[in-house]
C-alpha cells in the first residue's frame, strides 16, 4: 500500500537519454515543477487557487457571486505597504467572459476591488448580529486618559452585569443540560440497575 505522494514518486519515468548530470526531470524536460501554473512566472505571475473573500457583483453579467466561490487566479505583486507585499488576483468570471481583479489591503487588513467587480454592501448592527458592539478608538482613548469617565464606565458595566445575572444563570443551567457527561450518567444508571437486580435476587432467594 502506498499513499498518493509515494505512488507519484515511484512512478516517475526516466527516459533512456537521461542521466543525473542533466539535473532533475523538470530541468531535463525544460519545464517548471508547477507546470502550467508557472507558465507566466517570467512576468511575475503565478496561477493560484483563491476563494472570493466577500459577496460581489460582476460588471460583465451583473450576476451576484457569493463569498467562497473558487477561481484560478493570476497572482502578482503590485506594491508594498512598509514590509508587507500587496498582491493582486486576476480571475475570469465563471458566468461570463469578464475579468475581475482584487488586491490585498495590508493597511485596512482587507481586500479591495480594483476592476471588473463591485463589493456588495452589507450593513448590520451589533444587535442584528446578536453580538456586543465594539469600542471605537476615540472612546478607548478617552477611557485611558480620563479617570472619571473610566469610573463612570465601570459603574455602567456593573449595572449591566447585575441586570443580566439571572439570564446568565439560566444560560448556564441550559448549558449544563446540553453538555452533561453522558458516560457518568450511564455509570449511575448501571449502578442503580445492579442494586435493583441484587435486591430482586435476594428477595427471590429468601422466598424459596
Amino acid at each position: 500500500y502506498f499513499d498518493m505522494a509515494e505512488r507519484k514518486s515511484q512512478q516517475k519515468y526516466y527516459p533512456p537519454d537521461w542521466d543525473p548530470s542533466k539535473g532533475s526531470l523538470n530541468t531535463f524536460h525544460g519545464q517548471h515543477a508547477l507546470r502550467e501554473r508557472a507558465s507566466k512566472l517570467h512576468l511575475g505571475i503565478l496561477v493560484v487557487r483563491i476563494e472570493m473573500p466577500f459577496n460581489v457583483w460582476c460588471h460583465g453579467c451583473k450576476n451576484h457571486i457569493g463569498r467562497g466561490v473558487r477561481y484560478n487566479a493570476e497572482k502578482r505583486q503590485v506594491g508594498t505597504y512598509f514590509t508587507s507585499k500587496i498582491w493582486a488576483f486576476r480571475m475570469k468570471c465563471h458566468l461570463c467572459d469578464n475579468y475581475m481583479e482584487i488586491q490585498t489591503d495590508p493597511k485596512g487588513r482587507d481586500y479591495v476591488c480594483t476592476s471588473g467587480l463591485t463589493r456588495k454592501t452589507e450593513t448590520y448592527t451589533a444587535q442584528d448580529a446578536e453580538s456586543h458592539e465594539l469600542m471605537d478608538a476615540e472612546e478607548k482613548q478617552k477611557l485611558e486618559s480620563d479617570p472619571f469617565y473610566k469610573l463612570e464606565h465601570q459603574n455602567e458595566d456593573k449595572s449591566k452585569a447585575e441586570q443580566v445575572t439571572d439570564l446568565l444563570q439560566q444560560m448556564h443551567s441550559v448549558q449544563n443540560l446540553l453538555f452533561q457527561d453522558d458516560f457518568a450518567n450511564s455509570q449511575i444508571a448501571r449502578r442503580r440497575m445492579r442494586v435493583s437486580l441484587d435486591e430482586v435476587t435476594r428477595t427471590a432467594t429468601l422466598t424459596h
